[in-house]
């Protein structure tokens, strides 16, 4: 049985709930928008990644990074792209028994009549009321099963309005 971590979005922040909530994996998949070569290595010190190009990795880095491609574990074979948007363009393989995208934030896991849809969320910065989240995929021959995994992050500070921090009634 093989534990993979499943991220993406993480644009520049590796939280200590993201690091925590990798621990014991075997691989790490990251669908895109790393920014920077750097957020790697924190990923790198948990398990081995494999990652995509997503449309906010622009560094040179970035350049070495393929917009899509496949990973095997055990029989399942894993796509990994940046967009779902981009599916028509990249498409999976014939194979691929779980495609795996970001860019959304919005976490998923959705069973297709191809494949199992898997959208991690975003571990980095909140987004509008979105969770801050990655996934769990476990593949064990050829069954596999993921799961989203919630970080405990606390909601941001609400900035107040005007300089008194109170809001005007005219």
């Amino acid at each position: 049985m093989i534990e993979i971590g499943v991220v993406a979005d993480t644009h520049d922040l590796v939280r200590p709930e993201l690091l925590e909530a990798l621990t014991g994996v075997e691989a790490i998949l990251h669908a895109g928008d790393v920014c920077r070569a750097e957020t790697l290595a924190p990923l790198q010190a948990v398990a081995p990644v494999t990652a995509v190009r997503g449309n906010n990795d622009v560094e040179p880095f970035a350049g070495t990074l393929p917009e899509a491609r496949a990973v095997q574990f055990d029989e399942v074979v894993i796509w990994l792209c940046h967009d779902a948007a981009d599916l028509a363009r990249l498409p999976p393989p014939p194979e691929a028994r779980v495609v795996v995208v970001g860019h959304s934030h919005r976490p998923l896991v959705r069973e297709d009549e191809h494949w199992l849809l898997l959208n991690p969320g975003s571990p980095g910065r909140r987004r509008f009321s979105l969770p801050v989240s990655c996934a769990r995929l476990t593949v064990d021959g050829a069954r596999f099963e993921a799961r989203l995994v919630e970080l405990d992050v606390p909601p941001p500070k609400r900035s107040p309005r005007g300089r008194s921090g109170k809001r005007s009634g005219r």
